[in-house]
């Protein structure tokens, strides 16, 4: 079925979700090198870069959607999952006020949103996300970021069962490996989401809103 994507991802009620772009993710101080590297290759970063410039252009809202762990992890499940318990046997892995948590400085804007949480992989739940967005009167989330394993299908998923509709930049998001993140995108982010370029969107949101 073919997208209407000036009406789907319309400034007047949509916003950009930039899923971990930090530092300590993807960034001079990532612990996750497969990652980074797959991300290289597909220009994510400059991708998702180029994409959040065009919607604060537009007017389209940029949210920040950013992982930290406090030094005493109060706040945080460290436990109840497999690849959290591996992540903090760094003990100084992503804390609150180091560099790791910090957005990578292509994505950062001092205009843009944040919103911060301390558990779990997605960025609706325990957070407020859901009660900005609506504040701001938003109906369709544009999704970009890390990762296609965890973090970008939870935000899909949560955000579809809040009645949100749902953009993915197919090329300013990455898995590893590469290969499941593709298979991700093809099987579980296309029931999800409408999948786009971050060309297809900004050229979208570059064109003159009808009056």
């Amino acid at each position: 079925m073919a997208i209407d994507l000036a009406e789907l991802a319309d400034p007047r009620h949509t916003a950009m979700l930039v899923m971990e772009m930090q530092r300590g993710v993807v960034g001079d101080l990532a612990k996750f090198p497969e990652l980074v590297k797959v991300s290289d290759e597909r220009n994510v970063v400059a991708n998702a870069a180029r994409a959040a410039e065009a919607a604060r252009a537009a007017g389209v809202r940029v949210v920040q959607c950013t992982a930290a762990f406090r030094a005493d992890r109060a706040g945080s499940h460290t436990d109840n999952c497999p690849f959290i318990k591996g992540l903090l046997r760094d003990p100084n892995h992503m804390l609150e006020g180091t560099g790791a948590i910090e957005v990578m400085p292509e994505l950062r804007d001092p205009a843009d949103l944040e919103s911060r949480r301390y558990h779990g992989f997605s960025p609706f739940t325990g957070t407020s996300l859901d009660q900005t967005l609506r504040g701001l009167r938003i109906r369709t989330v544009v999704a970009a970021g890390l990762s296609l394993n965890l973090g970008i299908p939870g935000l899909c998923l949560e955000a579809v069962n809040l009645g949100y509709r749902v953009v993915v930049l197919t090329d300013a998001v990455a898995g590893m490996p590469a290969e499941y993140g593709d298979a991700v995108m093809a099987n579980t982010i296309s029931l999800l989401a409408a999948r786009v370029t971050a060309d297809d969107l900004i050229t979208a949101w570059q064109t003159p809103l009808p009056s």
